[in-house]
């Protein structure tokens, strides 16, 4: 058997926001202090664990901290990715279609900890929602990646073009269009489009701007916003318009579907305008006048997802 390469993307060892690291005196409950250093340790501990179980296996691989990945991922059989979903989706901005990835979440959610800490602070640590292993069983899944008897599933990307010209990332998870200040009024229009023919009215919003997720987005922000969860392997997109002011006749168009056929047009009308893509690490600058389209119809992201997510 051909020896496999890998890649190992990696979460910093830090898990402090870098707003909390440099305000760590605020925290003088020792608790907390106690719970931030449990979570340091214990993805550093997954890390070694995960790489000690490697150097046992017949495969190359090299480990890169996620803020160092710069350049398209390509001459590698996998990517393992070892933190949360931050870091899945770090890696899926860098991949194409050909390439599978395997999620790792190296610091789940402990229920007692949330439970005990649950009157004093936020205890919860990684969703991990798209990573199928953890340190308990991550050995027997590379096993079964690495003997092919373990099959990625294909997750739906959004693509983005703007003014007609394709974005170099596709959203794995979802795009928010806003004004950058998130005080002020995003204007915006939009229609649902077939073929180049309206499928919808053109809908005009004055908000505090849009957001577009896919099936893997959708138990996200989407769904802290007012959505609801898609099956994970839906190619569909949803759509809400985030706090509309007076939407009046247009009410029942403020949250819907694009399906794979079809693609959503925004026609911008403020000054200035930022495109987020997955988050905040990746951002397009829009002025008035310009257009953007998204669709579905972007390379897959091949990922070994939870059974829970698939069956």
């Amino acid at each position: 058997m051909a020896t496999r390469r890998l890649l190992l993307l990696l979460k910093p060892f830090d898990v402090l926001p870098t707003h909390q690291s440099d305000n760590i005196s605020h925290f003088r409950n020792p608790k907390v202090l106690k719970y931030l250093d449990s979570r340091r340790l214990v993805h550093k501990e997954a890390v070694n664990f995960c790489q000690n179980i490697l150097r046992k296996k017949l495969v190359d691989w090299e480990a890169v901290y996620r803020f160092n990945l710069c350049r398209p991922i390509h001459d590698v059989d996998l990517v393992v990715t070892i933190g949360g979903d931050g870091t899945l989706l770090q890696a899926s901005n860098f991949m194409d279609n050909s390439i599978p990835v395997l999620g790792v979440n190296s610091d789940p959610t402990q229920a007692k900890e949330v439970e005990d800490y649950n009157e004093e602070f936020d205890a919860t640590r990684s969703t991990g929602y798209l990573c199928v292993a953890t340190v308990n069983n991550f050995e027997q899944i590379i096993d079964d990646i690495l003997e092919n008897h373990a099959r990625p599933s294909e997750v739906s990307r959004m693509s983005v073009t703007l003014n007609s010209k394709q974005l170099p990332t596709y959203a794995l998870n979802d795009v928010l269009i806003a004004h950058p200040c998130p005080a002020t009024v995003s204007r915006f229009s939009f229609s649902i489009k077939k073929e180049h023919q309206s499928c919808s009215s053109l809908v005009h919003c004055r908000s505090s701007g849009l957001r577009v997720s896919t099936a893997a987005g959708s138990t996200a922000a989407m769904l802290s916003a007012g959505g609801f969860a898609m099956p994970i392997l839906s190619s569909d997109l949803q759509y809400i318009v985030r706090e509309p002011i007076a939407p009046g006749p247009y009410s029942s168009l403020m949250h819907g579907i694009v399906k794979p056929e079809e693609l959503m047009e925004i026609a911008w009308y403020c000054k200035e305008g930022l495109i987020y893509i997955d988050g905040s690490h990746l951002v397009h600058s829009v002025q008035h006048g310009d257009i953007i389209e998204l669709s579905s119809k972007a390379p897959k992201l091949k990922v070994f997802l939870p059974s829970h997510l698939i069956s």
